[in-house]
């Protein structure tokens, strides 16, 4: 009798405990700064306007993000632990859902585990679930979404409920943020491409063949694209009610205009902008902040490991290399990168800042994960640990800076700018 198949074990336990340890970190001292910071000042005064009822604050981004923020200050007070504790359990969550979602697309222990150290060490997350900003938040349910997209094509069986899921934590990442909306159109669109490539003959209503088998492509744009677009709308009820700048029934299309044109609007230069080709390379950084404050001189830093932003370069060209030759889960990383990253090459936005490639670098540190995959199945074990603990190590190195932590005085940056570019 043949061997039955290899069944690879479920690292959910280890997704976990690397998650609760990520939101423990993340938790420590977050009430530092006790006093709002960078562009914090932007969306707490529209969360307790939301609070209030009182006017619509805020209209250049969609509403959720600070929904959400409101619902922190709501429950636990107008406070630091208010502002920020639904972003770390935001970051805790993306960190958790990104895993599960390369668990999916790989089945690959490994590539899971390093891909959650690699994710919580790499920077980006952490800065951004330690302040009430919607990049976190946006992030969360777009990974909640690709997991759930995952995991339907992983196993069919449970793929309706799991499409629904995930039209509407797409739903929801839109209405966190627009960086949002390139990247909600790729699941359904990668629908429609695997049934074209299945060649069925009732293209809109068979429901046989990948990548989700009993499901149609009618249903999977009820699920992908309809309810996507519904949960959105609904996300900006609360902007019907202001007592001051309400949105008017009918208005929702012109509000979108308003939007864009606000987005657009911003063309004085800023000392920290930066354009996509400084990011993918590291070069060019953003003190969140930098001043005695809580009795201390202190900084939050955001850039990327300055290890793991660099050797994900490589890996992400073998995932291209690997996505052509028919490897699926080196496809999909490839595709979201150069989605979330191209989309930032042709956007019409004057003015762009290194946390617009905090999406792309999730992204490219999944390619990382998997080329290290490779490696160690190719025998290159020690490499392959030896370059996780080196991001790990990094990530302590850089702690003082990515936490608000108490430096000796006014110059202490200098200690860790390795590049004019990060000062």
């Amino acid at each position: 009798m043949s061997r039955p198949p290899d069944q690879p074990c479920d690292p959910i336990g280890w997704s976990a405990t690397i998650a609760l340890v990520f939101l423990a970190l993340c938790l420590l001292r977050i009430a530092i700064p006790s006093g709002p910071y960078f562009d914090e000042i932007h969306y707490l005064p529209a969360a307790r306007a939301l609070i209030e009822g009182s006017e619509y604050l805020n209209r250049e981004h969609p509403l959720l993000g600070k929904e959400i923020v409101a619902l922190g200050m709501a429950l636990f007070g107008d406070n630091p632990w208010g502002w920020r504790l639904f972003s770390a359990l935001a970051g805790a969550g993306a960190l958790f859902a990104g895993m599960r979602a390369l668990w999916f697309a790989s089945l690959s222990r490994f590539a899971v585990v390093a891909y959650g150290v690699l994710l919580a060490s790499g920077f980006a997350l952490f800065v951004h679930s330690r302040i009430a900003m919607l990049d976190v938040f946006f992030v969360a349910f777009l990974a909640l979404a690709l997991w759930q997209c995952a995991a339907a094509a992983r196993e069919p069986e449970t793929g309706r409920r799991r499409l629904a899921l995930a039209g509407v934590a797409l739903g929801l990442s839109m209405a966190a943020k627009w960086n949002a909306v390139p990247l909600a159109v790729v699941p359904g669109l990668a629908f429609l491409a695997a049934r074209l490539a299945a060649g069925r003959r009732r293209l809109l209503t068979s429901r046989r063949g990948i990548p989700v088998p009993g499901v149609s492509l009618l249903e999977a744009a009820l699920w992908l694209g309809l309810v996507p677009l519904a949960v959105y709308w609904l996300t900006f009820l609360p902007a019907y009610g202001f007592d001051k700048g309400a949105l008017e029934p009918g208005g929702f299309i012109e509000l979108h205009r308003q939007i864009i044109a606000l987005q657009e609007s911003v063309v004085e230069p800023h000392p920290y902008q930066s354009r996509w080709p400084e990011w993918i390379f590291n070069l060019r950084a953003i003190w969140y902040l930098y001043e005695p404050v809580d009795e201390a001189q202190r900084g939050i830093l955001l850039i990327g490991n300055p290890l793991t932003m660099l050797l994900g370069l490589p890996a992400m060209v073998w995932a291209i290399w690997r996505g052509i030759g028919g490897d699926r889960a080196a496809l999909a990383v490839a595709v979201l990168y150069v989605v979330s990253l191209g989309f930032w090459m042709v956007v019409n936005k004057p003015v762009q800042f290194y946390y617009h490639y905090f999406l792309p670098s999730c992204f490219l540190l999944a390619a990382l994960a998997l080329a290290l995959d490779e490696l160690r199945q190719r025998g290159w074990r020690r490499l392959t640990t030896a370059t996780l603990l080196a991001s790990v190590a990094l990530f302590a190195w850089f702690y003082p800076i990515l936490s608000a932590a108490p430096l000796a005085g006014e110059q202490s940056f200098a200690f860790w700018m390795w590049l004019d570019g990060w000062r």
